[in-house]
């Protein structure tokens, strides 16, 4: 399922020696039972394989840990690099480091505190590109779409890229709390028309949340309640000719419990989404916990390989087509509903 490229790449990785790999120490195992350093462990890992003048030093970690110390860590670092913002080193999608930072920080997130399971293997495809669309949910940092990354990469050896909203990338926030350039390298696609289009063009296997942020954004109240599909990833699949995967998450709605979206502040601050809920108080005084979330059993199912194909009268007006792209995803969406309530009421 990977190609050549990607295969040599994670080859000459597996090859290099064990002593240059990352490996949890007691600190690692800390942050990761302390929420406010889970930061520190993300940039931690990036800082072992990349060069990062401009990263985190040891003192700032520790005001990570401290209530409210997380400001005081911003306006230091600020100035030890002359009142400017990070500077961005590294910027391209890194199979390699994909595959590290899956095994090294993923696997024991996913797997001891998440505890990932996927269900229903016999519905995987063997062949790509394909189009994994999954219902995204949560209110919070893409936990859902991550831990399903790391499981099919454990079973299957694949290489996924994600489609993420824009201010994952170069959100103001985003660039002091992870390395510029994260996203990237680790394989977030930008939620834009020509991105997408390139991405599923080679070869890829993409996830993505028909949703789009209508879904993470609902908040507890419509909790495994689909919002309405998108089109285009049904317009893209039919005119590549590549296929769907429907994937169902169950638990992702808890990764950041009884939350409602504060859509006047999100739209203020630029956010994807601002959450109010009882964590929120957390947050404010360890703002490092924005890559938290509550641990929760996710659960993935996956469903039948969907085909997507223009009806031959539908061929004659873009209207038709959009029409005909529309009524494929809200059967989708339906198909997806039915599959949740009957998953959930067990």
């Amino acid at each position: 399922m990977i190609n050549q490229n990607q295969e040599n790449i994670i080859n000459s990785s597996i090859e290099t020696p064990s002593s240059n790999r990352y490996t949890f120490s007691w600190f690692d195992w800390f942050c990761l039972w302390y929420p406010p350093g889970w930061l520190i462990l993300f940039n931690r890992h990036w800082q072992h394989y990349h060069c990062d003048p401009d990263g985190w030093n040891w003192l700032e970690y520790i005001l990570f840990l401290i209530p409210g110390g997380f400001y005081l860590a911003i306006f230091i670092r600020w100035l030890r690099l002359g009142c400017r913002t990070p500077r961005q080193e590294v910027s391209e999608f890194d199979p390699n480091y994909q595959q590290l930072f899956s095994q090294e920080i993923l696997a024991p997130i996913v797997e001891h505190y998440f505890r990932g399971e996927l269900y229903q293997l016999e519905n995987l495809p063997n062949t790509k590109p394909i189009l994994v669309a999954m219902n995204h949910a949560g209110m919070c940092f893409p936990w859902d779409f991550l831990s399903l990354c790391y499981l099919l990469g454990k079973e299957r050896g694949w290489i996924l890229k994600t489609l993420a909203g824009i201010s994952l990338f170069d959100h103001d926030w985003m660039i002091w709390w992870l390395p510029p350039g994260w996203s990237t390298v680790l394989g977030g696609v930008r939620a834009e028309l020509n991105e997408f289009t390139t991405a599923l063009q080679d070869q890829t296997i993409l996830l993505y949340a028909p949703e789009g942020l209508r879904g993470p954004r609902k908040g507890w109240q419509k909790r495994y309640k689909l919002e309405k599909f998108d089109v285009s990833f049904i317009q893209l699949s039919q005119h590549l000719q590549i296929p769907i995967l429907p994937v169902i998450c169950i638990g992702n709605e808890n990764l950041h419990p009884w939350s409602t979206n504060l859509q006047k502040l999100q739209r203020l601050f630029k956010l994807p989404f601002l959450p109010l809920s009882p964590l929120m108080l957390a947050f404010i005084l360890f703002p490092s916990m924005g890559v938290w979330a509550a641990k929760s059993h996710l659960r993935y199912f996956i469903q039948p390989l969907e085909t997507t194909h223009l009806q031959q009268n539908d061929k004659n007006s873009s209207v038709n087509k959009r029409a005909a792209s529309y009524q494929q995803a809200q059967a989708l969406r339906d198909k997806m509903q039915n599959k949740i309530n009957k998953l959930i009421k067990k």
